[in-house]
């Protein structure tokens, strides 16, 4: 097997790759990256038996084969060196590769590729196509949300519902929740299904900025992503997704329409201020006017902001995790917000002022409860 690319090319599609390699992996070969030569054509692929990343490139090719090389050892010389040609030239039976550029020489060792985890298209299948910026923008304002808590699978990942009216993607760790729609393009065949995290931020790196088409392919287990040179396949997380719009109030009547932005870095300075446990802010909300109050009794410190407002509604004091707020403003791209709230001890929706064009966001926090 013998090839030439340059660095630059190659370390660019590595960095793609390097979230599928299988971390504290059980089969040494997770730990490796799959090369495939064919003809000119490069194929690499990573994996940890999951969720598994292809990625194909164009390279100076004179000797077909197929190697697995150790992740980390390649992604390490490729950092150490500058924008250059390097050839790849491996034995076909020890597998031992030499590594060639303009003032050096560098040899590793490389696997059998044969016990590597093998692509397959998902069986008794079916197909979509998606345009990539909807799943870019999706997953943009959603998986921060995902839930970590193991006991409760479905909500460590993404739920995504196709069918007549568009697509709404949703993510919840029980603490915030957040909820996409996009009504720009229809679905014949109404689907569900819960995507793991893990596989939705390989994709959301891997998009490219220019519009293009992903195809997807699915069953009830197994979900195929296909775009440009790049193929994402990944197991679907088993489960039912918890119900969701019981927990969306109908009747927050109370509404703060306040600037993004402003609410956002004075919620950060408030941060440095709070407890370091709860991270817990105040908001005092009343006729054009919003104030921050924080403190942490155990190192006496305290901050009090007031940004100005238009509000709707009742005064009240109603308190948050700051870093949760903080995540949803975040993940927004809009100049003004509406909070809508009820009484301090129910959820509060985070919403744009103005939705865009074929999209409605809506957030959700759940407030801290407060006992004096």
């Amino acid at each position: 097997m013998l090839f030439t690319i340059s660095t630059g090319s190659l370390q660019k599609q590595l960095q793609l790759l390097n979230g599928a390699v299988g971390a504290n992996a059980v089969l040494p070969i997770l730990n490796d990256f799959l090369f495939e030569l064919n003809g000119a054509q490069l194929t690499i692929s990573a994996s940890d038996q999951e969720t598994t990343m292809i990625t194909e490139v164009e390279v100076m090719g004179t000797e077909d084969g197929t190697v697995a090389i150790p992740a980390k050892l390649l992604n390490d010389v490729l950092k150490s060196l500058p924008e250059q040609p390097i050839t790849f030239s491996i034995d076909a039976y020890s597998y031992a590769i030499e590594l060639r550029t303009q003032n050096g020489m560098y040899k590793i060792a490389g696997e059998n590729p044969g016990s590597f985890p093998e692509m397959t298209a998902p069986e008794k299948s079916n197909t979509l196509t998606l345009n990539s910026d909807v799943l870019a923008n999706a997953t943009e304002k959603t998986l921060f949300a995902v839930g970590t808590d193991q006991l409760r699978p479905a909500m460590t990942g993404v739920f995504c519902n196709f069918d007549d009216t568009g697509a709404t993607f949703v993510a919840t760790d029980a603490h915030k929740l957040v909820k996409y729609e996009h009504y720009g393009q229809q679905f014949t065949t109404a689907i569900q299904f819960i995507l793991p995290k893990k596989a939705l931020t390989l994709l959301k790196n891997a998009l490219p900025a220019k519009q293009t088409i992903v195809h997807l392919t699915y069953n009830k287990t197994n979900a195929l992503f296909r775009f440009e040179n790049i193929q994402l396949s990944c197991l679907l997380i088993e489960g039912r997704y918890p119900d969701y719009t019981v927990v969306i109030p109908k009747d927050n009547s109370n509404i703060v329409t306040i600037n993004r932005t402003d609410l956002l870095a004075s919620l950060k300075r408030s941060l440095i201020f709070s407890n370091k446990s709860t991270f817990e802010v105040v908001l005092s909300v009343s006729e054009n006017e919003l104030k921050i109050n924080t403190q942490d009794l155990d190192f006496y410190t305290e901050a009090h902001e007031s940004i100005s407002c238009d509000y709707q509604g009742t005064a009240m004091d109603i308190a948050f995790n700051a870093r949760f707020l903080v995540e949803l403003l975040s993940s927004m791209d809009v100049a003004d917000v509406l909070i809508e709230l009820s009484v301090p001890h129910r959820a509060a929706l985070i919403l744009p002022a103005e939705q865009a064009e074929n999209e409605n966001l809506l957030m959700l926090i759940m407030p801290i409860m407060r006992y004096s």
